[in-house]
């Protein structure tokens, strides 16, 4: 059996979830990890000194059940997918692929050695600011939030990833949905044609 974990990763609305979702739709036996679906319940939340809830740390995810619920994909692919409602389809490459996504997904240095291709989603500020005013939140953002801390924080993060040598592919948030999932589905699989 073979393994594939790719991450995705990237600024706020910058189309991770949607390109993660159109590759789990496309790939067979693939399984996805949000790690929206980590965060800590919001009374943990720790508060700046300018009075924002820090959603956008490290320190609001509980990156180890994170780390957990990825090992236990490692552990049994199958029997993970089996467990979370996807369809496993017997195939002679018998090859599984885990989709990792989020916007701090390569700062929780124990992940970082899982990754089998890292790809990395940028859009420009005006277009990320724009982007997440037209988003509905369980819990809205409120005004100045983007510019004193969402903004802020994956600026520090990513330097912060790119100071410790974490090497991605960089992709164009820019770009149509289409395309980046055509280009993404084309790499993993050459990749996979190329280690078989």
């Amino acid at each position: 059996m073979k393994i594939v974990i790719v991450g995705i990763g990237g600024v706020t609305n910058s189309g991770k979830t949607t390109l993660a979702s159109r590759l789990h739709a496309a790939l067979p036996n693939s399984c996805v990890i949000h790690q929206d679906d980590f965060f800590k319940p919001q009374d943990q939340i720790p508060v700046g000194e300018d009075g924002f809830k820090r959603w956008d740390v490290l320190e609001s995810l509980d990156m180890k059940a994170m780390l957990s619920t990825v090992k236990a994909w490692v552990q049994n692919p199958p029997k993970f997918a089996r467990s979370h409602g996807v369809t496993v389809q017997p195939s002679a490459s018998d090859t599984h692929i885990l989709l990792l996504e989020g916007f701090l997904i390569y700062s929780y240095k124990p992940l970082l050695d899982f990754y089998t291709r890292r790809y990395f989603l940028t859009v420009p500020y005006e277009e990320s600011k724009r982007r997440r005013s037209t988003r509905k939140y369980p819990i809205p953002d409120p005004p100045g939030l983007f510019d004193g801390h969402v903004w802020p924080m994956y600026q520090k993060y990513k330097r912060e990833m790119e100071a410790d040598g974490v090497e991605v592919v960089h992709l164009d948030g820019m770009k149509s949905p289409g395309d980046l999932f055509l280009q993404v589905l084309e790499e993993i699989q050459n990749s996979l044609l190329n280690c078989s």
